[in-house]
């Protein structure tokens, strides 16, 4: 029978589930998988870009752990490719490999002041709270009112993270470095600015009710903003979330506010113009009739010491591979990864939002990974021709070049070790975020 020796580089739930795909799928070959990860850890976003007090979908790291654990995949995390592992590498010992490796970078807006002291990428921020040990341990939290620029699901866990008190976030996973901050956090008002009308957000329903639970906070919205249009009317009536997130702010508007100690602002028509360091304005926008908005000319001015922008998510080049630096995707074509000429790069694949960009939630990552996977299956005509596929030439090349890897096994005992952190506290873990620490535990015997 055919051996098929596959690298996947990422280890999130993109090339976890192309990894379980593939094992349980009728094939005429057998398989060897090994995976690529560049931080000591295992499950990228659900790890690194679920907010903490969403232990829900934190849930969906029980079925990625059931794939990682059936015994069929070997786990090399702390690897980076394109400095530990390079694509010659990966030919010599395997006949193909997925590219999974996500998006974490921040999409850029272009407007003034936007580089100031105080202006920061949503992402940055998440993966700070979150105890991502590539960023640093202190976060400047100094600012008393924050604007968060974004109608997305991302914004609102950026907002609900500065507005809520860190005392609330006890019990979940959150850092000890991250607690401190928060709790010593000045913050009084935040608001969110989405361009269009509350009919066109990008909110989920749930995401959004769960805001109007927060603790000692207000949420305030705007009468001005629900003027609707008859396309936002339409979409209403229409659209199941979409009247379940009406319904929700028509709640809050009417509302009894001003006793809490902390406000949550939602504005609706409102264009990004200006970040001066004490103030983000904006131009009023409204409905063109076609589901988009136009500018009014009027403009408007709101107190904010930090600028939060949640515009999105990009990918980041990989050493070797093909890169659209518009879309922030590698090109490819249903997860077959093409080169400058639209071709065909034989033995490439890409998963996951590197392969589409950062859009959909997980069951659009498991359809997306059946695509590629097809590929990979029927393209085996073209796949390379390694010259060491045994599995012990992999190890013996990290080890020669003096990389501190580590392996199922040592996520098992970071787990643990997280699980035992926490227990006295009555907490489910506590993160460790230092990554030579990760390593030290993981590594340890």
């Amino acid at each position: 029978m055919t051996k098929l020796r596959l690298a996947i580089v990422g280890a999130g739930p993109a090339g976890i589930y192309a990894a379980d795909i593939l094992l349980k799928a009728d094939k005429n070959f057998d398989v060897s998988i090994d995976m690529f990860e560049q931080l000591p850890a295992p499950y990228g976003l659900v790890r690194y870009g679920v907010a903490p007090d969403h232990p829900r979908i934190k849930g969906i790291v029980t079925a990625l752990r059931d794939v990682l654990d059936s015994g069929q995949i070997r786990l090399f995390g702390n690897v980076f490719f394109g400095r530990d592992i390079t694509l010659d590498d990966l030919k010599k010992h395997y006949n193909a490999v997925i590219f999974s490796t996500g998006a974490i970078r921040d999409a850029s807006l272009v407007i003034p002041g936007i580089d100031l002291p105080g202006s920061y990428g949503a992402a940055d921020f998440v993966s700070w709270y979150d105890g991502h040990p590539d960023f640093p341990l202190e976060w400047p939290l100094e600012a008393a009112s924050v604007a968060v620029i974004g109608n997305g699901n991302v914004a609102l866990d950026v907002a609900r993270m500065l507005a809520k008190h860190a005392d609330d976030l006890l019990p979940t996973e959150i850092p000890a470095n991250v607690y401190e901050a928060l709790a010593a956090s000045p913050v009084t008002d935040v608001h969110v600015f989405g361009r269009r009308g509350p009919a066109q957000v990008k909110f989920s329903p749930l995401e959004l009710r769960e805001m109007g639970e927060l603790n000692d906070v207000d949420m305030i919205v705007y009468d001005e903003d629900f003027d609707y249009d008859e396309a936002s009317k339409a979409a209403i009536a229409s659209n199941k979330q979409v009247m379940v997130i009406d319904r929700v702010l028509s709640q809050w508007r009417t509302r009894e506010t001003g006793a809490a100690s902390r406000r949550l602002h939602l504005h609706f028509y409102a264009n990004p113009v200006e970040f001066t360091g004490e103030a983000f304005r904006y131009e009023r926008t409204r409905p063109d009739g076609e589901g988009g908005v136009v500018g009014t000319g009027e403009f408007r001015e709101v107190a904010a010491q930090a600028l939060y922008r949640a515009v999105g998510y990009f990918g980041s080049p990989l050493d070797g591979i093909p890169f659209d630096e518009k879309r922030g995707v590698i090109p490819n074509r249903e997860g077959q990864v093409l080169d400058d000429n639209d071709q065909q790069l034989h033995g490439v694949y890409a998963t996951g939002w590197i392969k589409r960009g950062p859009v959909g939630l997980i069951g659009h990552t498991k359809s997306d990974a059946m695509e590629t996977v097809k590929h990979v299956m029927n393209d085996q005509a073209s796949w390379w021709s390694p010259e060491s596929p045994e599995e012990g030439a992999v190890i013996e090349l990290l080890e020669s070049r003096g990389v501190e890897f580590t392996n199922l096994d040592g996520w098992h005992n970071l787990d643990e070790h997280e699980l035992a952190l926490g227990e006295p506290q009555g907490r489910t873990r506590i993160k460790v975020v230092d990554r030579g620490e990760m390593i030290a535990v993981s590594n340890r015997h």
